[in-house]
């Protein structure tokens, strides 16, 4: 199995060695499907400002991942991704997405990135929300 945590350091160290050496502002785009036996999936509260964690394990069919990569106003790397999975509970088929911290992907993840053309994606702080968005450049 191997471990793939949706963070800069394990999916975009590669994209990060690129846009220091490079010099590059891009914005990356990303989806992708796979086979997978654990998940770390969050929610946020906007009323307490916090995350619910949940774990899911067993055989997780990645049906839908959807995200991106982008800059914030200090050129820091920020990875936001949102993943649905089905998978068995007992004898009961389910779903469940959130919010994608960390999956092991159990045989296959085909995850494809499409850079940003003809601008740049960076991210905002909204002290309102507590959260950031996307601001166009």
């Amino acid at each position: 199995m191997k471990r793939i945590t949706f963070g800069w350091i394990a999916v975009t160290i590669s994209l990060h060695a690129f846009w220091t050496y490079a010099n590059k502002k891009i914005s990356i785009q990303q989806s992708g499907i796979g086979g997978c036996g654990e998940a770390e999936i969050q929610t946020f509260i906007p009323e307490s400002g916090t995350f619910e964690k949940q774990r899911i394990q067993g055989m997780l069919e990645l049906v839908s991942l959807t995200g991106n990569i982008v800059t914030d106003d200090d050129e820091r790397h920020y990875h936001h991704a949102h993943a649905m999975f089905s998978h068995k509970d007992g004898s009961q088929h389910r779903t469940a997405g959130r919010h994608t911290m960390s999956v092991i992907v159990s045989y296959t993840a085909e995850i494809e990135l499409r850079p940003v053309i003809g601008g740049e994606i960076k991210r905002k702080y909204d002290s309102e929300t507590g959260t950031g968005f996307w601001s166009f450049q």
